[in-house]
């Protein structure tokens, strides 16, 4: 984000590149960095004759060069901007003649997204050197909530752990997906407001009480009323609780339970840094560890992968979601 944050502040200050290529599996800060440019170096006068979107579908390199070498019409500069850029992966090496020597009066863009170029290949190299390589990488699930934190507080707004892990925890790790639940969010709620679990329940759609984020938190507790009543709003919900994803955070709930058995080091810190998860919920695999032995988390381990193949149709053929979801439970609180 430091990057994205400097790139941004030095086209402000006249700082602009040649060639920006925007890249990654996060497409998200490839698309907020190939908008800003897109709304920002031309005014709206200028746009009209000195700015062009192309599509790597629709496109090629050759006509893309083409483009870039012409010259502004009254302005000191025009932008052309290649979204879907990875659609040319296989023609890419082609960028590095124009790359070696682009015009300096163009702005060439390119968003190649969920994908990245070889950085041992010289056309990596030749845009690094004359315009600048960005690669936006996806983040590790513990990364998501203090991301939520920074791009909120630079809004005007705060969320809490609970409310930022159930967001996680539903969305995954996409950027695009949370930030347009929150832009959903923002549009209620007044600047100033801590969003809560009960904002995200009201305003999203995701209840704070009956979610996967609370069944494992009841399994770690061996709360096994709460995780049966968790269970048995998911299969009055069949279609927001699938038992694939239920089960495969589970099973990931167990897994990283059982890396925190094995460690010498169990202060917060080192705990929220090898599980990878926000420092806020240690206290939930603390909990568990003292729950579950060794042994027994090992034994829940295989027991989630024969459920997840029973999901899957593999020899469970009559059996409904509900009746493995109990299965799943009378296992690991037996």
């Amino acid at each position: 984000m430091d990057q994205v944050i400097q790139i941004t502040n030095d086209i402000k200050a006249g700082k602009i590149k040649p060639i920006y290529f925007f890249m990654g599996e996060e497409p998200y800060y490839v698309d907020k960095l190939t908008e800003f440019i897109e709304n920002s170096i031309l005014t709206e006068d200028e746009k009209g004759f000195n700015q062009m979107v192309l599509y790597g579908r629709d496109t090629t390199i050759e006509e893309i060069v083409s483009n870039a070498k012409r010259f502004p019409m009254m302005a000191d500069r025009q932008v052309v901007i290649v979204k879907e850029a990875q659609e040319l992966s296989r023609t890419i090496d082609k960028l590095e003649a124009y790359a070696e020597n682009p015009q300096p009066s163009t702005v060439l863009v390119f968003a190649y997204k969920y994908k990245t170029l070889d950085k041992r290949k010289k056309v990596t190299k030749v845009l690094e050197k004359n315009g600048l390589v960005f690669e936006s990488k996806k983040l590790y699930e513990n990364q998501v909530g203090d991301w939520l934190k920074r791009v909120l507080h630079g809004q005007g707004y705060a969320i809490e752990p609970k409310a930022a892990a159930m967001l996680v925890e539903f969305l995954g790790t996409d950027l695009s997906k949370i930030s347009n639940e929150l832009d959903k969010l923002k549009i209620i709620l007044p600047k100033g407001h801590t969003i809560t679990p009960k904002d995200i329940e009201e305003n999203i759609g995701i209840s704070k009480d009956f979610n996967v984020f609370e069944l494992r938190k009841a399994i770690g507790e061996r709360n096994q009323l709460k995780a049966y009543k968790i269970i048995d709003y998911f299969a009055k919900n069949p279609k927001d609780n699938p038992l694939v994803v239920t089960n495969g955070l589970v099973f990931s709930f167990f897994l990283q339970l059982l890396q925190y058995h094995g460690l010498k080091d169990k202060s917060k810190a080192n705990v929220a840094k090898v599980l990878k998860i926000n420092p806020y919920f240690v206290s939930d695999y603390e909990t568990a560890f003292r729950n579950y032995p060794m042994k027994k988390v090992s034994a829940i381990v295989n027991t989630l992968r024969s459920i997840d193949v029973k999901s899957k149709g593999v020899g469970a053929n009559s059996v409904t979601d509900y009746d493995l979801m109990k299965e799943m439970l009378v296992k690991i609180f037996n």
